[in-house]
């Protein structure tokens, strides 16, 4: 066994998994003809914007966020493929299952990444190299092809630092008497959680490098930006304190939002986006067991949102409520400007199950039929049961946030059964 690579010598073992342009990946994987060819996805067919896009692009300079305008114009053998949300949470959560098997010390960093703390497994696997071999395998086994990129350290910047280093399909390793060598001239700018305002701070003081950190007092960091700095000053030398997190926090709120067919000045329009993302924010609301006890809506214009938060008195779980809060917001705020997005976002939740609210009536027959609708939609699909209104809905597909989870109330993707495509 290399030395170097023994994992009994070293105090944390974290390895982060990348899943390289998982997305084209997998759609890759399932068309074959579009193996090594240049693609990227948008959202649904009439997407203008690219959310990914294939190594085989990027050659060409092509790059997430570019219009499609302009991708063709630099590859016109460029293709362009709808996104299918439902099929990439389903490998997703199918990959982070099979991970478990490894460690159940698994934390979910987005949809194509994972922290693994095998700290508690180093008598298992020993070896580093053999370790991130068994993650890569395991992720192309389980998705039925997808490549990974796996990095390997002792805390978790330094894991998801070297994951990037070799992409794609790469296995890189930092044991830890390797760490001080390889973070001297590491911007800092390249650790994950050092954005642009913390790296001018960071330079206005003469640190550019990891290495020049240890001259900057570490109370100074701290009196700027709190544990946050705290943190910075000590995952740039090699110590990040953080742990792998396996439980996520209860939601502070629930919201969904669109993009709309630009400067929309159709009244009709707007109010079926507003019930389409009333029913959304409804549905998980139910589904996790919540009520809100406030509304925000916000319609973006061309230079600023006109939004607003309404109290909900009692607390709804109903999709109904929240939509007559919509139209409340169009007939009072919204004054026939261009609208370009919606938001509707559910705030300060509560137990459906909670202390009963005397002075107002249990819906008791609205949450029938919610369960029913409910049980319907899991079974067949998101709106194979639904108001007629919402038969003009948006066919743009659901868009995979950041914090997308397999499970819980940020699986905003739901990974199981069939599917709305919108």
């Amino acid at each position: 066994m290399n030395e170097p690579n023994n994992l009994l010598h070293w105090k944390r073992v974290i390895a982060l998994v990348d899943m390289n342009a998982f997305f084209c990946s997998v759609e890759q994987m399932d068309h074959p003809e579009w193996e090594g060819r240049p693609i990227g996805i948008t959202n649904g067919s009439r997407g203008s914007t690219l959310i990914t896009c294939s190594y085989e692009a990027r050659a060409y300079g092509i790059k997430t966020g570019m219009r499609l305008p302009q991708a063709l114009k630099q590859c016109p053998d460029f293709i362009r493929v709808p996104a299918r949300p439902e099929r990439y949470a389903q490998i997703s959560s199918d990959i982070m299952n099979a991970l478990g098997d490894i460690t159940p010390d698994i934390e979910v960093f987005s949809v194509d990444e994972a922290f693994l703390d095998l700290t508690h497994c180093r008598v298992i696997y020993q070896d580093a190299e053999v370790l991130g071999r068994l993650i890569k395998k395991t992720v192309h086994e389980v998705s039925g092809g997808v490549l990974s990129s796996v990095g390997v350290s002792t805390d978790k910047t330094w894991a998801k630092y070297a994951a990037k280093l070799n992409k794609p399909d790469g296995l890189t390793i930092i044991a830890p008497q390797d760490l001080l060598a390889v973070s001297e001239s590491v911007p800092v700018t390249d650790l994950c959680g050092i954005n642009k305002g913390i790296g001018k701070f960071l330079n206005d003081r003469g640190v550019y490098t990891c290495g020049d950190m240890a001259q900057l007092p570490i109370g100074e960091l701290a009196r700027r930006f709190g544990n946050l700095g705290r943190r910075i000053w000590l995952m740039s030398q090699g110590h990040d304190p953080d742990p792998v997190t396996t439980n996520v926090a209860p939601p502070k709120t629930i919201g969904h939002g669109k993009v709309m067919p630009p400067d929309t000045r159709d009244k009709q329009v707007l109010l079926t986006f507003a019930l389409h993302m009333s029913e959304k924010v409804a549905a998980r609301l139910r589904r996790n067991g919540f009520k809100a006890q406030k509304i925000f809506v916000g319609f973006r214009g061309k230079e600023q949102w006109f939004a607003h938060k309404y109290p909900m008195l009692p607390p709804t779980r109903d999709g109904r409520d929240i939509y007559a809060i919509c139209v409340r917001h169009i007939e009072t705020c919204w004054q026939g400007l261009g609208v370009f997005q919606i938001q509707v976002t559910a705030m300060g939740l509560c137990p459906e199950n909670g202390q009963l609210d005397l002075f107002h009536d249990v819906p008791v027959r609205e949450d029938k039929l919610n369960k029913v609708l409910d049980a319907v939609n899991e079974r067949y699909g998101e709106f194979t049961l639904a108001r007629s209104k919402l038969l003009k809905r948006s066919d743009m597909p659901n868009v995979i946030a950041p914090a997308w989870k397999p499970t819980g109330h940020r699986q905003t993707i739901p990974s199981t059964g069939k599917q709305d495509k919108n």
